[in-house]
């Protein structure tokens, strides 16, 4: 994989851990980058605490890495449906349809959407210099942004990407994930109801792939269901990021890193709390999609229809206006059930798994062969790998 050299990014520090040609491919990404053990030249802190070792690193790289990969589906998003300012690149001037199709799940949709994309550029950047002030390499997921754009108005149509929102199979079980007294930590194979089951089969578009989506205009169930499916999928995403941080800061040794993980987790948790109360708002309809030949049903989550105890084993509540976490069994179930964020155990691979999550949504199919085969996710599998692998020290 040719493509693979230009991964990662040299920091200008001397000190830095990794050396010249040790990246050669997929197989051997990473190489070096052993968990757990402390920079040589960095035993401990200015204050005497424990200093940033190869595990801290492979887990901030990993993080930056993710991050790119949610900088570039929300710039996608920002495009056609965001507030149009100057605040970042690549907005000229957004598609009116999407976006007040959008607005029908709630008037502030095009803010929150930019604010949301404003911050994962933020969480990608930040991360990748911090990573080079240390002497570290950053993760360069450019090589990988070989997927064509929209075509619709709004888009950059001649940008190329590193995600695919026009094919995606959506997970919807966060929903009723945060609604039931049931922990995935206990069972990584418990079941939880699907809010929008037939998100979960085929393959649904989450934006205007060209204007043809948009032409029925602001009452077409087409145009709708488009929108739809963008209001559950931004949950998807950011659910993952909630879950993510806090747990790999279990493996963090250094204190330093351990803030900025404890720092930027909560933001995702705040997308995530928005967009899981903004997708409630989806009125019944069904389209066919032409393109994908999938079809979507969209139903009324409501406290009046579908609702089930909370309390229930069976993780299959579905009622919308329970936006906060219910309380939860953690860690031992004499404890008592307790309001968490959720899944955080160490014990089921949090980083693979969220690569995997984005691979099943389908982010990463080449729409020219229908195949996840830019070379992009072996790449994010052997950080994710390494960042797993960390283990903090004492």
């Amino acid at each position: 994989m040719k493509k693979v050299e230009n991964v990662f990014t040299k920091g200008s520090s001397r000190r830095s851990f990794l050396k010249n040609g040790t990246v050669a491919g997929a197989a051997t990404m990473g190489a070096g980058l052993l968990a757990g053990k402390a920079f040589a030249f960095d035993r401990e802190d200015e204050d005497g605490r424990a200093a940033i070792t190869k595990g801290d690193i492979a887990i901030l790289r990993f993080l930056q890495a993710l991050e790119q990969v949610e900088e570039d589906l929300w710039r996608q998003y920002a495009e056609l449906g965001g507030t149009q300012d100057n605040e970042f690149t690549g907005l000229t001037g957004g598609n009116a349809a999407y976006s007040q199709a959008l607005q029908l799940l709630d008037g502030d949709m095009p803010q929150y959407i930019h604010d949301n994309t404003d911050d994962e550029i933020s969480h990608a950047r930040f991360l990748k210099n911090y990573l080079e002030s240390k002497g570290a390499s950053s993760a360069d997921l450019t090589p990988f942004r070989v997927l064509p754009s929209s075509q619709a108005d709004g888009a950059d149509k001649a940008a190329q990407r590193l995600t695919n929102l026009t094919q995606l199979t959506i997970d919807t079980s966060f929903w009723s994930r945060y609604r039931s007294i049931t922990n995935p930590d206990f069972d990584p194979n418990a079941q939880f109801a699907q809010a929008v089951p037939s998100l979960n089969v085929g393959k649904h578009t989450a934006i205007p792939r060209t204007n043809a989506d948009t032409s029925g205009g602001l009452n077409d169930p087409h145009l709708m269901a488009i929108a739809f499916t963008a209001g559950f999928h931004f949950a998807f995403i950011e659910q993952g990021g909630t879950s993510l941080y806090p747990t790999l800061a279990q493996h963090v040794t250094n204190l330093e890193v351990l803030r900025i993980l404890l720092s930027i987790g909560p933001s995702e948790t705040m997308h995530f709390q928005t967009w899981q109360d903004k997708a409630g708002n989806a009125t019944p309809l069904t389209d066919v999609d032409p393109v994908n030949n999938s079809t979507v049903t969209f139903s009324t989550l409501s406290a009046a229809q579908g609702e089930t105890n909370p309390e229930s084993l069976n993780g299959d509540t579905l009622q919308a206006n329970l936006i906060m976490p219910e309380p939860t069994h953690f860690l031992d179930k004499k404890f008592g059930p307790v309001a968490i964020i959720r899944p955080t155990s160490t014990a089921f691979g949090g980083a693979v798994a969220a690569v995997q999550s984005f691979v099943t949504d389908g982010l990463f199919i080449n729409p020219k062969t229908n195949k996840s085969d830019t070379g992009i996710v072996p790449v994010l599998m052997r950080l994710a790998e390494d960042s797993d692998e960390a283990r903090r020290q004492l």
